[in-house]
């Protein structure tokens, strides 16, 4: 039994012994690392103050600012490179101390480690004018500011209303119900600026969905003879008569309206926030479904019947306008090409609803 209890604690101080030596091999390793960030902030600070004069030197080139302002500018910018050198060191060198005092740190106390951030709202180095950004990423240091950003992208939804405007007919006569019939678009846009000093015209183009619905009134139904779609009227009394159209297009506008310029020391940007917007362009793509769901009452049962893929054109592509204020807009927009390959009378779609660009 001593033999035992000897063995056990030879064995457990020696466990510790082991562990106590690989912490300050660890801790050791730490601390060399740390000195190297040290290095490795003084060059980063260096190199972002370098970017921020070249892009006040471009400035002054192009007669933007004054050589009194630029002077001005590169005192502030060098100025905010040396506090955050000092600051980073600062936060290195307690780490080190905490290291050379302490077994083992927590992570918690690691202020450049690994790990995910999350910020509501964009600080100066990430676009300071949108501040309803949300930045997801790691805690070390966001990819250096791009001094002048022309392109950037939103995401587009549009609901309304929906008919079809017929050849030899106003839309008072219509067979489709106002009420039922309506469009929906989401999408993916990017914006481009046209001038290189101006922000007055835009080119927006991206990739949406349509989904147009029409709601069939008088009991009538899309029936097809032959490869010609018609409007008829259903044998016995329908409930519901909806026809709808899935596209996946491509939308593109030119933009207009005026915008507000934002400086800071190493960027600018122009901004559209609760500024007057006008789009005017057009959109192509293919017709990815078509389908007509019929409901009614037949012996006393309640049917329901879905015909698919209906002679629709395979293409779509008509003209869209937008009138904003901000980020909502009324928004118009009507099919060139004709619901239907063969039809008995031509249909174009149109609609008529609200447009929203979240950027």
């Amino acid at each position: 039994m001593q033999n035992i209890t000897k063995f056990l604690v030879g064995f457990m101080l020696a466990f510790f012994v082991q562990f106590n030596y690989a912490q300050d091999v660890k801790n050791s390793e730490e601390i060399s690392q740390l000195q190297e960030q040290k290095t490795t902030v003084q060059n980063e600070e260096k190199a972002q103050l370098k970017e921020a004069v070249e892009a006040i030197n471009n400035r002054l080139d192009a007669k933007e600012i004054s050589q009194e302002e630029a002077t001005e500018l590169k005192r502030a910018a060098a100025e905010k490179h040396a506090l955050n050198i000092e600051n980073r060191l600062t936060i290195i060198d307690n780490q080190i101390a905490l290291l050379g005092r302490n077994e083992s740190v927590s992570k918690d106390s690691d202020m450049y480690g690994d790990g995910i951030v999350i910020m509501i709202g964009k600080d100066k180095d990430s676009d300071a004018y949108d501040m309803g950004g949300i930045y997801i990423g790691p805690k070390t240091k966001k990819k250096p500011t791009v001094y002048d950003r022309r392109t950037s992208s939103d995401f587009v939804f549009a609901i309304g209303f929906n008919n079809a405007i017929i050849e030899g007919q106003s839309l008072n006569d219509s067979p489709y119900k106002l009420g039922g019939s309506g469009f929906v678009e989401l999408g993916w846009a990017w914006k481009t600026r046209v001038f290189e000093n101006s922000n007055a015209v835009r080119f927006k183009y991206g990739l949406s969905v349509q989904w147009n619905k029409l709601d069939i009134k008088d009991n009538l139904y899309f029936a097809e003879d032959n490869g010609v779609v018609t409007l008829e009227e259903f044998p016995l009394n329908v409930n519901k008569s909806k026809f709808r159209t899935t596209n996946l297009v491509i939308p593109m506008h030119f933009e207009f309206g005026p915008s507000k310029k934002i400086e800071g020391d190493d960027y600018f940007r122009y901004s559209t926030y609760k500024k007057f917007k006008f789009g005017i362009g057009g959109y192509g793509g293919i017709v990815l479904q078509s389908l007509q769901k019929l409901k009614y009452n037949e012996n006393g049962n309640s049917q329901k019947d879905k015909f698919k893929d209906y002679n629709t054109n395979n293409f779509v592509y008509g003209v869209s306008s937008y009138v904003s204020w901000g980020n909502v807009g009324i928004y118009a927009k009507y099919d060139l090409s004709t619901m239907f390959k063969n039809q008995a009378i031509d249909q174009n779609n149109i609609s008529l609803g609200l447009r929203f660009d979240m950027d």
